[in-house]
């Protein structure tokens, strides 16, 4: 029999994050560092909205792009927030979702992806599916914006620089200034900048508020979501924004989803509306005080760069094997991720503290146990 699976599906691996979160299934009672979603519920207004929705009957199809209502609020937003004067939008299943849809609408075999290191899962395996060729630029030690590599690693062949801020998973935000210096960087270069912004709610410094390359750019696409904000993970809504420099790329965004994904949730982009203008701000504080509680108790024994954002550490491995740490916590009920499930490198694993008190109090302990 021919082989039934395509070469494109044998470049990427079953996620190593969900291989750590699946064990929890088997461990009783474990400390869960793994997964990356917020451990507190949809707030019961967004949630009373979304079965408002469907007991009105909002259970069908939107349009492709969205929900009218929520598209015109987003571009509302996009024009106020970087002066857009056309932003184009669309409603996507997730970020991720939106990341299919974006990197299948703009890259060719061939075409290279700059992409900072350590980087969300997604972006490589994504880029080696459709033949497009990832282009590492180490951001280690500090984990800030690589501008000097990326200058160095950008050329004709680039169609794309990748920005996550804050990252996942290191949890650093990028400041205004490396920014502003990639997008002039990007420009020369006539490359396009994905800005993926999932977790742009959660920023502990700068007065709480992340600097986006948006400001700095309109050949942008800005990827944001509504699953890490407001719990709703599981609801599956995100959206890409661009000006209308760029609208051909959200239109081909718009065609593919079409025969894909065909809409995002109809009902939950409804209680996407009122999201946007519900105030997250205590949730956010929150974490910011579960980041100071978790590295308060591992700083004396790890080496780690502070997250200003997300709900992510990113912890130097002692012993220097980031998998070799992985498997000795586990083995002591503790679910982290190695290192090199987001980088090329393996020598460092990533917490999510998006758990209990008592949990990260518990979890801490373990790992301070294992040296």
């Amino acid at each position: 029999m021919k082989n039934l699976i395509s070469q494109r599906a044998n470049l990427i691996d079953a996620s190593g994050i969900r291989k750590v979160f699946a064990l929890a299934e088997n461990l009783k009672d474990p400390v869960n560092f793994s997964i990356g979603q917020p451990d507190f519920d949809v707030p019961d207004e967004l949630k009373n909205k979304a079965i408002a929705a469907i007991k009105a009957g909002a259970n069908k199809y939107s349009q492709t792009a969205g929900d009218s209502e929520l598209v015109g609020k987003i571009a509302g937003r996009m024009k106020t927030e970087f002066g857009w004067d056309e932003p184009a939008v669309i409603v996507t299943s997730g970020v991720s979702g939106g990341l299919q849809l974006l990197f299948m609408a703009v890259i060719n075999p061939g075409d290279e992806v700059i992409i900072p290191d350590p980087y969300f899962v997604i972006y490589k395996h994504m880029v080696n599916m459709l033949g497009g060729k990832c282009v590492f630029v180490n951001s280690y030690s500090n984990f800030e914006l690589p501008v000097e590599g990326i200058k160095r690693a950008i050329n004709d062949r680039t169609k794309m620089i990748i920005v996550n801020s804050p990252c996942n998973p290191t949890g650093v935000v990028y400041s205004a200034e490396s920014l502003k210096e990639l997008a002039d960087i990007a420009a020369k270069k006539n490359a396009i900048i994905l800005s993926d912004e999932i977790y742009e709610k959660f920023c502990y410094e700068q007065g709480g508020c992340c600097p986006s390359i948006a400001k700095y750019s309109e050949y942008v696409v800005l990827l944001r979501g509504f699953g890490k904000s407001y719990a709703m993970t599981g609801w599956r809504i995100g959206y890409a924004a661009t000006s209308g420099k760029l609208k051909a790329v959200i239109d081909t965004m718009a065609k593919i989803q079409q025969y894909t994904f065909v809409c995002a949730p109809t009902p939950f982009q409804k209680a996407a509306i009122a999201a946007m203008d519900y105030d997250v701000s205590e949730l956010v504080a929150s974490y910011r005080r579960k980041r100071d509680l978790l590295c308060e108790r591992l700083k004396s024994k790890f080496e780690f760069v502070l997250p200003g954002g997300a709900f992510y550490l990113f912890v130097k491995a002692p012993g220097g094997s980031g998998t070799e740490f992985v498997e000795k916590a586990i083995d002591n009920n503790v679910l982290v991720i190695p290192g090199k499930v987001f980088s090329e490198k393996d020598t460092h694993f990533r917490v999510s503290y998006a758990t209990s008190d008592e949990k990260i109090e518990q979890g801490a302990e373990i790992l301070l146990g294992l040296l």
